[in-house]
């Protein structure tokens, strides 16, 4: 693949996660490649990839466009999830190093200040959040893993949720952290494992509540990833 398309691949994903390319938008090879600097070719390559990624759908008549995800969609990548991160917190508990859990302890202490603050600094909050949950992957050891990951992880969802949170949730989620960090201490597979996937599957129901509120609030198309949703947006902060 070549330096071109990987720079639209990572412009046009930016943009779709970001909501500046909202669920349902038409996806012109001309006017992307216009913003991203490249021609059409590269422009082609990436919206191929963008295909496989479940973030763009192409049809009959070849025409690209934004995907949609219905709530439905959205719950079978947080089960996907809370199986995979559930067995990476497993694995890293078993191969848990000084070094890595003073990495979380650091991450989850920035968490901390985050939330603590009078109006909670959302932004901090997630930087620790990704911190976190990173150094739980290193920890485990599996680019398989991480792999898998990166398709269901995506921190516009992470920060779309982290932005309906209230300060109970968000210092629930740290206290799960220090959950996690007791596990991963004490060396315990089976607990850590116990603790992310309540942890992932708590922050699906927060996003899918905040959805349900937004959708009584304004009647509209099904949940999308990026685009009816663009007003909610958390890793959902697990």
């Amino acid at each position: 693949m070549s330096r071109a398309s990987d720079r639209a691949y990572a412009a046009i994903r930016n943009m779709i996660l970001a909501g500046e390319l909202p669920a349902g938008t038409q996806l012109g090879e001309e006017a992307l490649a216009e913003k991203c600097g490249v021609s059409r070719t590269p422009v082609r390559d990436a919206l191929r990839r963008l295909e496989s990624d479940m973030l763009v759908v192409r049809t009959d008549t070849q025409r690209s466009f934004v995907a949609e995800w219905s709530l439905h969609d959205v719950r079978d990548a947080f089960d996907l999830r809370a199986m995979l991160e559930g067995y990476a917190a497993r694995r890293a508990a078993e191969r848990m190093t000084a070094d890595s859990l003073g990495r979380m302890r650091a991450a989850n202490a920035q968490i901390a200040q985050a939330v603590a603050l009078p109006r909670p600094d959302v932004g901090a909050f997630l930087e620790g959040n990704r911190l976190f949950h990173a150094a739980i992957l290193e920890a485990a050891g599996s680019r398989r893993l991480v792999a898998q990951l990166g398709s269901l992880v995506e921190q516009p969802v992470v920060w779309r949720t982290a932005h309906h949170y209230g300060p109970d949730a968000l210092h629930r989620s740290w206290s799960e952290h220090e959950e996690l960090i007791a596990a991963f201490a004490r060396g315990d597979g089976a607990w850590a494992e116990g603790i992310m996937r309540s942890h992932i599957l708590r922050a699906y129901h927060a996003y899918a509540d905040a959805h349900r509120g937004l959708s009584a609030a304004k009647p509209g198309p099904a949940l999308s990833g990026n685009g009816a949703m663009t007003a909610h947006l958390i890793e959902v902060a697990a």
